[in-house]
């Protein structure tokens, strides 16, 4: 019952090494890409899936349930806005855009039609992470006071995902921003999904330190909840990859946890608890061997089956994140 037909929109780096081999690992069946790029196609085609050059086709395509956008940020709304009256269910890669003005359209397109959609925070799922909420749920942390987050990573102008396509992550227009607007959405939607509450004050800075390029490179946030947690989230393009640049710490009146290399789209890492009271460390157990993105395909499968746990997904709650993003990079303005 929950395999799922599967579309993707925009074959490139993501969609190929992760979500393609989610959707397979989770046994449902990917049988439609769409892609402008010929080589993309053959990819594509290589998988066993049907492969179109024009988007109306993949709309028009019966079998495909549910849809996987994976494009540069800036393409995000001219997919959404077409798949929206289709009766497709519509998975879109965070951010939900390249503009809060068109995070509001894709919205209002999804609201409109009544689509099922959900932005793609993959950390959500990530086993250690639903580990993490559960210890906090049950008061195992007791007043949860601080969220720290650390995510980073090394990418230079001349990073390409797939040979021959340019690096759009570093381009302001296709991308909307940086290290901020591309790395930061996972931390601020942690915070909601560990502690159960939106950040609603934010604050950050930024830099153009190490790359050569126009859009940030680093950006440090600090927000706070409404009950008042309070979030630090550090985010770079220009920490080395041999260096530690992946770290979730959740801290407590009763105790503190932290993963280690959780943080991305492969599975394992650490997860470890101390307590408040003793000092002593323990390990905490999760499924090592899921992935994050393997995670988020049977979650979706099982919500596009089960319509009672579409409570998990929120456009409302999604659109929030890109007016904190917006709000961001407007004070720095």
């Amino acid at each position: 019952m929950d395999s799922v037909a599967w579309g993707i929109v925009g074959f490139g780096w993501v969609a190929r090494d992760y979500m393609a081999p989610g959707i397979r690992a989770a046994g449902h069946r990917l049988v439609a890409v769409v892609d402008p790029g010929a080589e993309s196609r053959a990819a594509a085609e290589a998988l066993g899936a049907r492969a179109y050059a024009d988007l109306a086709d993949l709309v028009a395509d019966r079998e495909v349930e549910a849809v996987y956008v994976a494009t540069p940020n800036h393409l995000h709304r001219g997919a959404i806005e077409a798949l929206a009256g289709s009766g497709k269910a519509i998975l879109c890669e965070k951010p939900m855009a390249a503009s809060l003005s068109d995070a509001e359209a894709m919205a209002a397109a999804v609201g409109a039609q009544g689509t099922f959609y959900g932005t793609a925070f993959d950390q959500r799922h990530h086993p250690a992470h639903r580990a993490m909420r559960d210890w906090i749920a049950q008061g195992r942390l007791g007043t949860v006071t601080t969220v720290r987050i650390v995510y980073a990573c090394w990418l230079p102008r001349a990073w390409t995902s797939v040979a021959g396509q340019d690096n759009w992550r570093i381009d302001p227009k296709k991308a909307g921003g940086g290290a901020l607007m591309d790395l930061a959405p996972h931390g601020l939607d942690l915070v909601d999904f560990l502690v159960g509450e939106s950040i609603v004050d934010l604050a950050a800075l930024t830099q153009t330190r190490a790359q050569d390029y126009a859009v940030d490179d680093g950006a440090l946030l600090i927000g706070r909840t409404e009950s008042g947690v309070l979030a630090n989230l550090h985010v770079a393009y220009n920490c080395p990859d041999a260096l530690p640049r992946r770290r979730l710490e959740v801290t407590g009146t009763g105790g503190q946890l932290t993963a280690i290399d959780t943080m991305g789209q492969v599975a394992g890492g650490s997860l470890t608890f101390i307590d408040g009271s003793t000092g002593l460390s323990e390990g905490v157990a999760f499924d090592g061997a899921a992935s994050p993105f393997l995670e988020q395909v049977r979650a979706f499968g099982s919500a596009l089956r089960r319509p009672a746990e579409r409570e998990a997904y929120s456009a409302a709650r999604d659109l929030h994140t890109m007016r904190l993003l917006a709000r961001a990079y407007d004070a720095l303005a």
